[in-house]
């Protein structure tokens, strides 16, 4: 059975290319296009779709808002299609904290170029998005609801490499001094934002530093981290080259650069590496998981949370290896049960916790 979609934009030509892009998909069937949503709900309500491909900035109603009212009347996977400038990071880090569970960025200008060349990204998101789990929301959502953010970003369609080709070859783990210093490396997708919402705004002050990739595109990992940082009492940031891993801070890795951790005596610090998409991916939680289990052996604890796909099922079981404490996140609490799942198969996890849970693992492991 084919995914049925109505792309919402104000742009003729972004509605008409889309249309033209997504028509060859045998599993993809475009069953309406409007230039606002007061025109896409009347053909929402004669025809509900699968998924929403939207725009954020509309006339007579903008985006945030119909998708506030679609996520409080019928809950519907969507996709929001939002321009790479700071300030459409932050709305669409609101869209997002509303119910989306896709973001495309797309450029200001070159639209239509930019589509063409995006075809296997727009396709994946929505193949994406129509497995997402959604729960109905009340219709006064805030940008700042701790339990309404959901993404799903579109993996790019590349090569698919592995940890090696930013790491080298998996070796044993080097002798270091001795420590008892902690570190929590999270990696996450399809699902994310909203999960890391929760556990990071219920994690203690004096908890072990953090590092995470979340799957996103370029841009917005600034927006999320400042988002994050907001609602949680540790510091919360994007991070930079050669920062220190503190306890009482999480750095969130950068989108479009590999997050590696290092260690240098007691203390660990990050490094910001460019190259090539780690299973299709860049940030990878592979690249994340191995690096840390390196510079941390038995005193790093890893937790594999929602996403699509199997970035990071390597790197836990290197992590399980050596020793350290590793968690996936249950079934139930998984928008997709994709990254944990074989993550399981591949035998690199020690336990299995619900979302609600992961806030005391990571605190089990404070100071």
């Amino acid at each position: 059975m084919s995914t049925k979609v109505i792309i919402v934009d104000d742009s003729s030509v972004v509605r008409q290319v889309m249309q033209d892009l997504l028509e060859p998909c045998p599993d993809i069937e475009v069953i309406g296009t409007a230039p606002d949503p007061i025109f896409a709900m009347r053909k929402m309500r004669a025809n509900w779709p699968d998924v929403v491909v939207l725009d954020i900035e509309m006339p007579r109603m903008d985006g945030i808002t119909f998708l506030k009212q679609i996520m409080a009347i019928r809950p519907t996977p969507v996709v929001i299609c939002s321009s790479l400038a700071e300030r459409s990071a932050a709305i669409t880090m609101e869209a997002l904290a509303a119910g989306a569970v896709g973001v495309i960025a797309k450029p200001s200008l070159g639209i239509r170029d930019f589509l063409l060349d995006s075809t296997a990204e727009l396709i994946a998101a929505i193949r994406v998005a129509a497995h997402a789990r959604l729960e109905k929301m009340p219709l006064s959502v805030t940008p700042d609801n701790r339990h309404a953010t959901k993404l799903a970003v579109a993996p790019a369609i590349s090569p698919r490499l592995s940890a090696d080709v930013i790491l080298g070859a998996a070796v044993p783990l080097p002798r270091m001094s001795p420590t008892t210093a902690r570190i929590i490396a999270i990696g996450a997708s399809t699902g994310g934002p909203q999960a890391l919402e929760r556990v990071l705004a219920k994690v203690a002050r004096n908890c072990a530093g953090i590092v995470i990739v979340q799957h996103m595109p370029e841009l917005f990992t600034g927006s999320f981290a400042k988002r994050l940082n907001t609602l949680s009492t540790i510091e919360v940031k994007e991070a930079e080259h050669l920062d220190l891993v503190l306890p009482g801070r999480a750095l969130i890795a950068r989108g479009g650069e590999h997050l590696v951790v290092k260690r240098e005596g007691l203390q660990y610090y990050v490094e910001i590496v460019s190259g090539p998409l780690v299973n299709r991916h860049k940030p990878s939680v592979d690249v994340l998981f191995r690096s840390v289990a390196v510079a941390a052996g038995k005193n790093a604890v890893g937790i594999i949370m929602t996403g699509m796909g199997d970035d990071g099922a390597r790197g836990m079981k290197e992590l399980f290896d050596c020793g350290a404490a590793t968690y996936a996140q249950d079934e139930s609490s998984c928008v997709v049960f994709g990254m944990p799942k074989e993550a399981i198969l591949f035998g690199g996890v020690c336990d299995v916790v619900s979302l609600e849970n992961i806030s005391s693992v990571i605190d089990r492991y404070g100071y």
